[in-house]
């Protein structure tokens, strides 16, 4: 709301300074209508060079990503400048004016040249999506992941291998499995996304007893004893052994989607393309996850498509499974 207030402000003193020149020109005639005409094609210009350049941008990022914009949010966004642009246009139509001149293309060549000395230029922009896995990582990876140097929590992947030694069972991947839902949507448990085919393997998570690797529990901010806990599932499948595994959610992304189903109440992220903040989401934390040795080769994210009937979570993590150690079978019929 600050930063919308100080949009304004700073507006309104341009508008003050454009009417001070106005008023202390001795060479603008306001008697007659030529000033809206020359008003309604530099309009024109501005709106044309803008629009150009969004063209621009959007065309990569089509082609970089594969995703098409939703259709809807480009018109929101668009809207007043098309509106604007029609407005100028019409006013030189109407003034029987020509809409581009000669001196288009000098507006055309200056913008070009006061845009270069910007690529020269870099500036540090964290978005929303990056914003959510810096602090998944430090809020929440960075606890679970690396030993805090005593026997009070030894770290992620010894965590897994005390669990393996108390219960008598084996994770093939040693990985803390983070599923990525095309809704964003985080059930409780992850058996929600079973099908009801008995065929199909299907996920469960391990008994009460055993259901959660050790807890971590640290001074946070403030926070006493703060506690930090995995879950940990079990994969079954029909006439073969089953599979143990740490799985959950992304929680930002279930926090997301509870923000997005509130948009009336959270005006600012009306035109936001979730599929893009999960893009950066994901993007960002595998970077991360990937240049801190506390957490390379722990931590696997997972795409599930929640809404397509025929995909099953439970196989698609075994392909994971499969994919990182594919001599996982062998390793269940050793242990056991």
């Amino acid at each position: 709301m600050v930063k919308n207030n100080n949009k304004i402000f700073i507006y309104g003193i341009e508008i003050l300074f454009a009417i001070g020149i106005s008023l202390g020109s001795q060479s603008l005639h306001l008697e007659n209508m030529e000033w809206a005409v020359v008003v309604a094609r530099y309009t024109a210009y501005i709106l044309l060079i803008k629009g150009f350049h969004a063209g621009c941008s959007l065309s990569v990022s089509i082609v970089q990503t594969k995703e098409k914009p939703s259709l809807s949010t480009l018109w929101r966004r668009c809207k007043s400048y098309v509106l604007l642009l029609a407005a100028a246009l019409a006013c030189l139509l109407h003034f029987r004016q020509r809409v581009l001149r000669e001196d288009f293309l000098f507006m055309f060549i200056a913008h070009l040249l006061t845009k270069y000395p910007e690529l020269e230029q870099t500036y540090p922009t964290i978005n929303y999506g990056m914003g959510m896995a810096y602090s998944f990582y430090e809020g929440y990876l960075a606890h679970i992941m690396p030993s805090d140097g005593t026997e009070k929590f030894v770290g992620f992947q010894e965590n897994i291998n005390i669990f393996e030694a108390n219960q008598g069972v084996v994770f093939p991947v040693k990985r803390l499995f983070l599923v990525i839902t095309k809704s964003l949507y985080c059930p409780p448990d992850l058996k929600h996304f079973n099908k009801t085919n008995p065929d199909l393997p299907y996920l469960e998570a391990c008994q009460v007893s055993e259901q959660s690797l050790k807890e971590v529990e640290k001074d946070v901010a403030g926070v006493k004893n703060r506690t930090y806990r995995n879950s940990a599932y079990v994969i079954y499948r029909k006439h073969k052994r089953p599979v143990y595994l740490a799985a959950e959610c992304a929680t930002p992304l279930h926090t997301l989607y509870r923000v997005l189903q509130k948009k009336t109440v959270y005006e600012e992220l009306v035109d936001v393309e979730p599929t893009a903040l999960v893009r950066d989401f994901c993007s960002t934390l595998r970077s991360i996850v990937h240049k801190n040795p506390e957490s390379r080769d722990k931590c696997e994210l997972v795409f599930y498509d929640d809404l397509d009937k025929n995909q099953n979570l439970a196989d698609i993590l075994l392909d994971k499974i499969r994919e990182l150690e594919p001599d996982f079978e062998n390793m269940i019929m050793k242990r056991e």
